[in-house]
């Protein structure tokens, strides 16, 4: 029977006691993480919780954390509005449109900006950096003016129009994502395309087969930034659309709640309502992310 070298002994006798050292450092920081979890996860469960919970119930003291008198009530009033089902289908509408520009002007920007060289290039991406510090708010005036006069010759672009609240969210989303799509771009060698045309593809071919697929997450990552930011925005949508029969989703919220303000916010309802507005959000997620993933990959394999 062989014994271990007191060298090697001594090697793993070390590591044993930095690896004891390191312990409660790690469960500090694990402790930490979960808090940090449960602080986040937190207002999403209470919003569910309250949107299950009769309206009558949700300021008792003490509070319940637990759903003991759940219902859906409170979802069947918030799907039985009227106006919730044309706000739906209007932030839809508006969000497919601009993601789908958003995606493909964008995409040819950053290509452009990465793989060329010429005259204004370094202009146009100072451009880029000084739109981005215009606040919003000081567009207002402008965008209203621009759609309401647009609108006078061309209805289907002006105010309370899918198409006019299209081009607002997509000017105001293409910046930043040509900026976040310019770093994946450059990210990816141009000598694999350089590499499959001396193999004979041709240059729009060696694109699509090699560099595409890696770019891929990029454009999934851009994709949800633009989704979100459409879904989402309210003061843009509360300009250009001033009619109470054209509304996204968040103006619909926001006359859902003053709604109630005479017989007292019924914060049941508005929390099931914010509920089925995340809704959407959460299912482009889950499919999108398998594609983020196998995209990573999908590029690297050749032939």
């Amino acid at each position: 029977m062989t014994t271990a070298p007191a060298s090697s002994r001594t090697a793993r006798a070390a590591g044993l006691s930095r690896t004891r050292r390191l312990r409660p450092g790690r469960a500090l920081l694990d402790v930490l993480g979960l808090a940090v979890a449960l602080a986040w996860v937190f207002p999403v469960y209470w919003m569910l919780l309250s949107a299950l919970t009769p309206n009558a119930l949700i300021r008792q003291i003490p509070p319940s954390f637990l759903p003991s008198h759940a219902t859906w009530a409170n979802f069947r009033r918030v799907l039985l509005d009227p106006g919730f089902a044309s706000a739906l289908r209007m932030s839809l509408e508006v969000t497919a449109a601009t993601v789908a520009i958003v995606l493909f002007l964008a995409f040819l920007a950053a290509l452009a900006v990465s793989r060329y060289r010429f005259r204004g290039r370094r202009t146009f991406i100072l451009a880029i950096l000084f739109i981005q510090m215009l606040p919003a708010e000081g567009l207002f005036i402008a965008q209203y003016k621009m759609l309401s006069s647009v609108g006078a010759a061309v209805p289907v672009l002006g105010l309370n129009s899918v198409l006019g609240l299209t081009v607002l969210y997509s000017a105001a989303i293409i910046p930043f994502t040509v900026w976040m799509l310019r770093g994946f771009v450059a990210g990816v060698p141009v000598e694999l395309e350089e590499a499959a045309m001396v193999d004979g593809l041709s240059r729009p071919r060696a694109f699509l087969r090699i560099t595409f697929p890696l770019l891929a997450p990029g454009l999934v990552a851009s994709g949800v930034y633009a989704f979100l930011q459409a879904w989402n925005e309210f003061t843009v949508a509360l300009v250009a659309l001033p009619d109470a029969s054209a509304q996204t989703l968040p103006l619909w919220l926001r006359g859902f709640l003053n709604a109630s303000v005479n017989r007292g916010v019924d914060w049941a309802q508005v929390m099931a309502a914010s509920s089925l507005i995340a809704v959407p959000v959460i299912i482009f997620f889950m499919i999108v992310q398998n594609r983020m993933t196998s995209g990573l990959v999908a590029g690297a394999v050749k032939g």
